[in-house]
């Protein structure tokens, strides 16, 4: 699993529908599937535009053997208590065949790999059985729950970072 970073103008190309220019610009042939997240290239857009240091940390399309199988990031660059959110999302054509594990490990070892990162966060809705899943046997334990005016009821599980003496 390799990710491919989606610098603003690819995140635009694609919410523009301007898939082969948005591989072009990525570095690397994009899905169509990527192109019906728009919603999330509208919001990360935004928010590299505003804060350009979340760009190093926001999606990323996820490759496996040269193929988009999804795409995976977090929410933002480390807080000032050192927190990072993770998100993934696999294409259901690839669904169920490792690649959200696989995700999630990487993105881990991401954040396990910077020193400002303690504490990685999930945030799951209790209906959501596959990323309850997903996130089983990484080490998460959960830390409260919120509520998300698009998604509803979501638990909070946390992961703090073990590398670096943290």
């Amino acid at each position: 699993m390799t990710f491919v970073a989606l610098g603003a103008p690819a995140m635009q190309a694609l919410i523009d529908g301007r898939l082969e220019h948005a591989g072009e610009l990525a570095g690397h042939p994009l899905s169509q599937w990527l192109m019906s997240e728009r919603w999330l290239w509208e919001i990360r857009v935004a928010q590299v535009r505003a804060q350009p240091a979340d760009g190093e940390w926001v999606a990323r399309a996820a490759v496996v053997d040269g193929q988009v199988v999804g795409h995976g990031g977090f929410h933002g660059a480390p807080d000032a208590d050192g927190r990072v959110e993770v998100g993934y999302s696999v294409d259901p054509a690839y669904r169920r065949r490792g690649h959200a594990k696989a995700m999630l490990a990487e993105l881990i070892a991401r954040a396990e790999g910077d020193p400002r990162v303690r504490l990685v966060r999930a945030s799951i809705s209790p209906a959501n059985a596959a990323s309850l899943a997903t996130i089983a046997g990484f080490g998460f334990e959960q830390a409260g729950q919120q509520w998300d005016d698009e998604d509803g009821l979501e638990i909070l599980y946390e992961l703090r970072c073990t590398t670096n003496g943290r």
